[in-house]
């Protein structure tokens, strides 16, 4: 197993790809800012749960009782884009409001970066661990 194939870290790209959509849904919402009736969209948000349900681990849960819980978890993590309702429509139907949808891209962009930077630091705590252990 490649230091990559961690559950932790699978679930870091994982939150980094949905960072990557938003972006681009919330890039594609100040496109169309004066595009006459337009709806503003935005990404289902992300849930580690929803990622955890995707895990295909090899090691699996036996029920040895008939009251026991099952261990299997089913999920199912797609990025789904949905429209937002807005407080502001402007007079041609659109509602995208320019400086909330720059906040968003701002708190998304600072979202990616601390899911990069734990990424980084991880993947620096497995080498240390391996260079001394060798």
């Amino acid at each position: 197993m490649a230091s990559t194939d961690l559950p932790l870290f699978q679930a870091l790209k994982s939150k980094m790809r949905w960072h990557q959509t938003r972006q681009s849904v919330l890039a594609e919402n100040i496109a169309n800012a004066n595009t006459p009736g337009y709806v503003s969209r935005d990404v289902k948000t992300y849930s580690f749960e929803d990622h955890i349900g995707l895990q295909q681990s090899a090691l699996t849960t036996k029920t040895t009782k008939v009251g026991h819980i099952s261990g299997a978890v089913s999920g199912n993590l797609s990025t789904k884009v949905e429209k937002r309702d807005s407080f502001e429509i402007t007079p041609n139907g659109n509602n995208v409001n320019l400086e909330e949808q720059m906040m968003k891209i701002t708190q998304n962009q600072m979202d990616f970066q601390a899911a990069t930077s734990l990424y980084t630091k991880g993947l620096g705590l497995i080498r240390t661990a391996l260079s001394k252990s060798v």
